[in-house]
């Protein structure tokens, strides 16, 4: 085998990794080993001068691979990657080794174990490395055109700007009308803008552009095809079916109020109502606020109800996240109010007010209005009863030294959370990751935000977790300015670090098939035989595959057998003591 040139690096990562490292020893062990032609340590190799030094050095020593050992591969793969582009190595030639996550981290209390480990894994990675070839990604050609599902302000916004740029823009609405939930939001703080106006103003626009088609009470049956040209199958509200044939897709299906269960905080007795109700109220009354014919002149709040869960007995599904919406939209609410008339009295049961950034103005307003803020504690929550005819909530308010309180109360307001829509038909067909939480989940909440793992298919809004409307908003905006970058181009490259078939081997027998969670292999007549056979743009190279083959005849390149083999034989090697 030729000898290679493989140029190794190793990060200090500004000690997260040289305080539990020792990164020079690391780098004078592997100096002189076979295929090794630099071996140096950097404090940051991710910054602009180091690998500007890296970039120099390949092309001076005519390096033909390259090992970094930093921090996890999610980081700075792709800033690597680009890094070897730019001195004329294969991308592909690169080995990333996680000396960060997988050793520091992990053994903060043993530097020289943590070493000798460190000097174990960047071995493996250098045997890896020495059996690389190179590649050339996957090109494949885009279709101008979008599917956006959900007609929400965060799906019709983005199908605006994605029709402004040229391209062709198919909307979904499962409802019978576009708007989504800001067609009941009413007034919304602290701009105090009407969520009524503003879907009806974008429904309009979407209505007078050309390059819009929206289906309204309308679902996704069927889909196939991968990044650049799905196929989507949509049944109308006619029973008609529809094909969309589109480049990229759109999921921006927002979320589900929390619905309490019978008697939880007095749910289901007369009076208790959901906060969504509440300001329908308010919005709809002239004067002076009444319900069921009676004035209504004390209202308590109850906050996190449905959010911010423990999971216990009778709530094993417990929503443990907090929907950040619900104390902005209680307090501006507690403001109209008392606008309307600022005779009722206001009691606000909390356990933290999250009303973060500028909507702290609205939760500092309602208290200048004579909203009255008491804090329960979750072991302590809020006791809604009926007694004589009205409400009756009894809390023990921490801020007052844990005195239990009875307050009456003519309205008891739930101020519920979010929650993720049920769409397990759709999520069927998508095949979208969700997260713990159950809503959609994204590759990187902070590098790649709106990104899933299905090439092709970005999430925005409320559809990957609790978001207020402009939040939602600004989600949609990074899922434009994606798939704008992605269709706009007319091709995108993919990864070919994917599945290979053997077909000598292959005698197909359809467990790789049923293995492959991307629906990514199909059957195909290979000469005389039926063998497997890897639909490139559809696999993401996960090696569920591989495994389960009997007859060993798919290898995932970038992971081949060998290179995993000569991985391993070098852990051994440095596991090994002398006689």
């Amino acid at each position: 085998m030729k000898q290679r040139r493989i140029g190794v690096y190793i990060c200090h990562c500004g000690g997260n990794i040289s305080d539990y490292v020792n990164v020079q020893e690391v780098a004078d062990a592997v100096k002189n080993d076979p295929n090794v032609a630099i071996s140096r340590t950097h404090t940051f190799a991710c910054s602009d001068a180091s690998q500007q030094e890296m970039i120099d050095e390949i092309r001076e020593q005519n390096l033909d691979g390259l090992v970094i050992a930093s921090c996890s591969p999610k980081l700075h793969v792709f800033t690597f990657r680009g890094m070897a582009e730019r001195a004329d190595l294969n991308q592909y030639q690169y080995v990333h080794v996680n000396l960060r996550e997988q050793c520091s981290w992990v053994h903060g209390n043993d530097k020289a174990g943590a070493t000798a480990k460190g000097i174990n894994i960047l071995r493996a990675g250098i045997a890896k490395c020495a059996l690389t070839k190179p590649l050339t990604a996957i090109r494949v050609d885009t279709k101008p055109r979008v599917l956006i599902i959900g007609a929400g302000v965060a799906g019709m916004r983005a199908a605006i700007l994605l029709a402004d740029m040229g391209l062709s823009v198919f909307m979904v609405e499962k409802e019978k009308e576009a708007g989504g939930w800001a067609l009941h939001a009413g007034n919304m703080g602290p701009e105090n803008q009407n969520g009524t106006d503003i879907a009806a103003g974008l429904l309009k626009r979407i209505q007078a552009h050309e390059n819009i088609m929206l289906y309204t009470g309308a679902e996704v049956t069927g889909k196939s095809g991968s990044i650049g040209d799905f196929t989507v199958m949509a049944r109308l509200d006619n029973n008609e079916e529809v094909s969309l044939n589109v480049g990229a897709i759109v999921v921006t299906t927002g979320f589900s109020p929390y619905e309490p269960k019978e008697g939880e905080y007095g749910w289901g007795i007369p009076g208790v109502v959901s906060l969504l109700d509440f300001r329908r109220m308010v919005e709809q009354s002239n004067g002076k606020l009444q319900h069921n014919g009676k004035p209504v002149r004390t209202v308590s709040f109850i906050y996190c109800v449905g959010s911010r869960q423990k999971k216990k007995k009778d709530c094993p599904d417990a929503n443990t996240y907090c929907s950040r919406y619900c104390c902005s939209a209680a307090t501006h609410t507690a403001s109209q109010l008392g606008k309307l008339d600022p005779s009722v009295r206001q009691y606000h049961l909390f356990r933290d007010v999250r009303t973060y950034g500028a909507l702290e103005t609205v939760y500092e307003e309602s208290r200048r209005d004579g909203a009255i803020f008491l804090k329960w504690e979750p072991k302590n929550p809020p006791v809604v009863e009926q007694k004589g005819g009205q409400l009756s909530v009894t809390v023990k308010d921490t801020l007052s030294g844990g005195d239990e309180l009875e307050i009456g109360s003519d309205l008891v307001v739930l101020v519920n959370g979010m929650e993720p829509r049920e769409n397990d038909a759709l999520n069927d067909i998508l095949k979208i990751p969700e997260s713990k939480d159950g809503f959609y989940n994204e590759i990187h909440i902070k590098l790649r935000p709106v990104e899933t793992v299905i090439d092709g298919v970005f999430i925005a809004g409320a559809s990957q977790g609790p978001k207020t409307l402009a939040e939602s908003v600004a989600s949609s905006l990074a899922a434009v300015a994606k798939t704008g970058g992605l269709l706009k181009k007319g091709y995108v490259d993919l990864e070919p670090l994917v599945a290979k078939v053997n077909t000598d081997k292959c005698l197909w027998c359809d467990e790789c098939l049923k293995a492959c969670p991307y629906g990514a292999i199909e059957k195909i007549n290979f000469g005389e035989k039926e063998v497997a056979f890897v639909i490139e743009a559809m696999c993401k190279g996960e090696g569920g595959c591989v495994p389960v083959c009997p007859h060993d005849a798919i290898e995932i390149e970038g992971y081949r057998d060998d290179q995993i083999c000569a991985m391993i034989d070098a852990s051994i090697k440095e596991l090994e003591t002398p006689a």
